[in-house]
């Protein structure tokens, strides 16, 4: 199965926009997950939902007006689940160039219709791009094992 990122691309609106001017940051993890789940709906072939959200960095602020990219690629499966990073750029109508403006990694399950996991196709890396991205994943999901950990006694 090929692996091809799922890519949207719009111009953010005067809606989106934060108390700052800025677009709002829950603007921004709403295109995460609406890209994501396009990229493993589309790699499962299943309906699938988010499990975990981790890391989400935000590098630089998206203007009100810019052309966003957001880019959704899966960089590792599990039975069940499958890890994918995602990347959100912008850019000035103005400027040919996108600029990197937030990265994460989000994890999604496929179900059935009654919300029991469903098996997905498994994600094998060929190139060493892909290798260090799978190997970027499992190092992530050690982590977050460590992190729900720490947070039991919370919950």
């Amino acid at each position: 199965m090929e692996n091809k990122p799922i890519t949207f691309q719009f111009i953010s609106e005067p809606s989106d926009v934060n108390y700052g001017g800025n677009v709002h940051g829950g603007s921004v993890m709403k295109w995460i997950d609406q890209a994501g789940y396009a990229c493993a709906t589309t790699w499962s072939g299943n309906y699938s939902v988010t499990v975990y959200v981790g890391g989400i960095r935000f590098y630089e602020p998206i203007k009100i007006g810019e052309i966003v990219k957001v880019e959704a690629q899966v960089i590792y499966t599990s039975s069940s689940s499958m890890h994918i990073s995602i990347n959100v750029f912008s850019r000035n109508l103005k400027q040919p160039q996108f600029d990197k403006k937030t990265h994460c990694i989000i994890v999604f399950v496929a179900v059935d219709e009654n919300g029991k996991k469903l098996p997905v196709p498994k994600w094998i890396p060929e190139t060493e791009e892909e290798k260090q991205q799978e190997q970027y994943a499992k190092r992530l999901m050690q982590l977050r094992t460590q992190i729900e950990d720490e947070m039991k006694p919370f919950l």
